[in-house]
């Protein structure tokens, strides 16, 4: 069942009109296929591409995202938020926390800013880049990956963590409802999300290094999340774009 068909009628006929999914088979990278559409006028908030398997799949920080065909959930979406855009830097960890709530029942949790992880396992990451006066978030979820299958070692799939009773058409289906529903909310001036965010963190209170992409390490404990979306340190340390490596 993990690994069965996507399917634009069944996907599209469960959700809200806000949204719009296109299935493809094979593309480089949905990110940059919805991005390119963005900047040419050529689609609204609220479009899905989803695809069956990516050949440059995107990840943060430049890294790549690779999944044998049928093995994973891989889309992207975009949206247009009417908050000042001082805000957007929640967008991601909004898009990170609806994953985990959709992958409630194996009791995932959210990695500063948006890796989801099972037992310190990432099972899902994520992107989002600008794009005209909007955003497009990239999601990569493991589905129906095997052991031998996995791109790291320190990887899950539902599959391996025994959730084998749902398919791509139902994961896709139930994400995307649930992240209209914490976007509206936050997008209309609420900000419950922020303990929501931090009810699912497996980052919150604990010991971390943090890698920035020049080489530098700078070592403390996660206390909080900023109102830019920033990970702040005990010693005020305020981190916007790094690595967290979690210390036992």
């Amino acid at each position: 069942m993990l690994r069965a068909p996507l399917d634009s009628r069944a996907i599209n006929a469960n959700l809200a009109q806000y949204w719009r999914v296109s299935v493809v088979e094979l593309t480089a990278s949905t990110q940059s296929d919805l991005i390119e559409l963005v900047t040419q006028g050529r689609a609204q908030a609220g479009d899905v591409i989803v695809a069956d398997f990516q050949s440059s799949g995107r990840g943060r920080l430049t890294r790549t995202f690779e999944a044998p065909p049928g093995s994973a959930l891989l889309f992207s979406f975009y949206i247009k938020p009417s908050r000042d855009s001082s805000d957007w830097g929640w967008i991601p960890l909004i898009a990170g926390v609806s994953v985990a709530q959709t992958l409630s029942e194996v009791n995932a949790r959210v990695k500063w800013p948006n890796d989801i992880l099972i037992n310190e396992k990432k099972i899902s990451g994520l992107i989002a880049q600008i794009a005209d006066d909007g955003i497009v978030i990239g999601i990569g979820i493991n589905v129906g990956m095997q052991v031998n299958e996995l791109p790291i070692l320190q990887a899950t799939s539902l599959a391996i963590e025994g959730s084998l009773r749902i398919s791509r058409n139902e994961l896709l289906t139930n994400l995307l409802a649930t992240f209209e529903k914490n976007f509206t909310q936050w997008d209309q001036g609420s900000d419950e999300i922020w303990a929501v965010y931090a009810g699912m963190s497996a980052t919150l209170g604990q010991s971390v290094e943090v890698h920035y992409p020049d080489g530098k390490v700078h070592g403390g404990t996660a206390v909080s999340i900023s109102a830019s979306g920033e990970l702040i340190l005990a010693d005020g340390v305020h981190v916007l774009a790094a690595d967290i490596i979690h210390l036992r």
